[in-house]
């Protein structure tokens, strides 16, 4: 008799009205400052890294800060690296003296942050590292920092994967049991292969059974290579709509600032305001959600720049969120340059390229229009349906045209109300 396949979240309707989330990564490497993956990159061993527990004290850790400025750019949920590859926990976990409570900042760093966001009205999500390279049982692979250590590979061949599994298991019970409830199960990542690890090798169906029956509601993502409830193409933006087998799914785009999810000190390829705002908006108008990260430093605050970037969203989202909440992709195609997002019989026209003065709709679009208005002021934009001047030019029948200013509005991306006939 086959397994019953493992229970997915009976309702995410949340997650898909908030579309837009707070990613953090922090941990010891933030101290190296050179990428999240610098042990891997630079092949550093436990022994080496250990300076970086020994002088991790983020004193200047003020959780409500950042919880104020995720929830000031339009962010109804965060999602933290409770543990990143490198096995450092931000918790007090019993399973571990490789945490945040052994270092010289002495305290649970999870805790606080918790409570700051819950705070603030946003959702808790966290992220958990399927990799683990401080275990001594978490058997050495091809991407594992001392993967060209022959000595130390021959030394540690015996092993166990099976009880790196229990101890995974075990810390992510107390996850799901002592920071109340979890929104979000953020799991990362396999690598099934030779010498990678996949499903089994987390024993990942045993694993999302004990998630479910913690916490039934929870929104679980598929890196344990379970398809879950949440698909996440990261680094880039799908051309268009998840889809699985044919089926639309539910999916999440997780974006960086500049070109690191932790700290990097010397990364300053920052992304603007005004890309990241089309980059929500592209996700928004194509079914999915967008996760944006931040990478704090090591005495534990946001970067200047970071923090302005949130701003630069936040001021956009104060006049334009509507556009975004409850919004998903519209059945109508927008014109070149712009996204449709749709709420009902609220659409909502993006535009990524200001135009001379007009912005021409083809389609059925012509016989449902009501009212249009500028979403930054409720100003009124005049529509024409059947413009006489675009058929002069061999244009489409039907066909509405927007008549714009020729003055772009001073928001970063603009958008055009459509309030359409019932």
């Amino acid at each position: 008799m086959a397994a019953e396949p493992v229970p997915v979240c009976p309702d995410p309707s949340w997650f898909v009205h908030d579309r837009f989330g707070l990613f953090i990564h922090w941990g010891l490497y933030a101290l190296p400052a050179r990428h999240e993956w610098v042990r891997n990159y630079e092949r550093i061993s436990n022994e080496d890294y250990q300076k970086y527990f020994d002088h991790f004290d983020p004193d200047l850790y003020d959780p409500n800060v950042w919880a104020a400025a995720a929830a000031r750019a339009g962010m109804k949920y965060f999602v933290v690296t409770t543990k990143h590859h490198d096995g450092f926990c931000l918790w007090d976990s019993q399973q571990t003296d490789y945490k945040a409570t052994r270092t010289p900042y002495g305290r649970d760093l999870l805790a606080p942050m918790v409570q700051a966001f819950r705070e603030q009205g946003l959702r808790t999500g966290l992220y958990h590292s399927l990799i683990d390279w401080h275990h001594p049982e978490f058997v050495i692979d091809h991407i594992h920092p001392q993967r060209d250590d022959k000595a130390f590979r021959e030394a540690q061949a015996g092993r166990d994967q099976s009880k790196y599994a229990a101890y995974l298991h075990a810390q992510v019970r107390e996850l799901l049991t002592n920071y109340g409830d979890v929104d979000i199960m953020w799991f990362d990542f396999s690598y099934p292969g030779p010498d990678g690890k996949g499903g089994d090798d987390w024993q990942a169906e045993g694993l999302l059974r004990m998630v479910r029956q913690l916490a039934p509601n929870i929104i679980v993502n598929n890196r344990t290579t379970i398809d879950q409830d949440l698909w996440t193409p990261e680094q880039f933006q799908p051309r268009e709509w998840v889809t699985e087998g044919g089926q639309k799914v539910m999916w999440e785009a997780c974006q960086t600032l500049n070109g690191s999810w932790g700290y990097h000190r010397d990364n300053t390829n920052w992304k603007s305001v005004d890309l990241l705002i089309r980059m929500l908006v592209d996700s928004v108008s194509k079914g999915g959600n967008l996760l944006l990260n931040i990478g704090p430093n090591a005495r534990g605050e946001m970067q200047p720049e970071a923090l302005a970037i949130l701003s630069g969203i936040g001021e956009w989202m104060r006049l334009h969120n509507r556009s975004i909440y409850g919004c998903g992709q519209s059945d109508y195609t927008a014109p070149e340059d712009c996204r449709f997002t749709q709420n009902g019989n609220r659409l909502y026209l993006h535009s990524f390229a200001w135009p001379f003065n007009a912005i021409h709709i083809e389609g059925e679009l012509a016989d449902r229009i009501e009212y249009c208005q500028f979403l930054h002021d409720g100003s009124e934009i005049h529509h024409v349906v059947g413009d006489p001047h675009a058929k002069r030019h061999n244009g489409p029948d039907k066909v509405v045209t927007l008549k714009l200013p020729i003055a772009r509005p001073r928001v970063s991306v603009p958008v055009i109300e459509i309030f359409l006939k019932d």
